[in-house]
């Protein structure tokens, strides 16, 4: 897998469900927040490092979310981030939550870097951009 992708496993937890023991449909934004911060941290950039020492903080600009089928407690899901697009201060990332292959969300989240003092767009870390590109581009 390229660095310009990733997988992160997340069991649901039974505070993770509603009363009928589903996935609530905020907790699948929780596990997609994740999965991106743990390909981050894959990646060696820690969230307080990127914003202690690159000036920036990540920030959600908008999503689009299909709900194809629900979890359940309990389940094992698979939690797949996918650089689409890499612009000058963001980008924009195909995300998916599968279980044994079975596709129940498909999301298009688009990220933006903002300065950690005056939340204005800044152009996304050379360190960063270099290391979620993929080889080649």
């Amino acid at each position: 897998m390229s660095n310009s992708q990733f997988s992160w496993h997340v069991r649901v937890y039974y505070e993770d469900t509603d009363a009928g023991g589903v996935v609530y449909h905020s907790n699948y934004l929780n596990f997609m927040e994740r999965a991106r911060t743990e390909w981050l941290r894959d990646l060696g950039f820690e969230q307080t490092t990127v914003k202690d020492e690159l000036g920036a903080i990540i920030v959600i600009h908008s999503l689009s979310i299909a709900f194809k089928s629900p979890a359940n407690f309990n389940d094992m899901l698979l939690v797949n981030c996918a650089l689409i697009k890499a612009g000058h201060s963001s980008m924009d990332i195909a995300q998916t939550i599968t279980r044994d292959g079975v596709l129940l969300i498909d999301a298009q989240v688009k990220a933006v870097f903002v300065n950690a003092e005056n939340f204005k767009p800044m152009g996304i870390p050379p360190v960063i951009k270099q290391a979620i590109m993929p080889i080649g581009n």
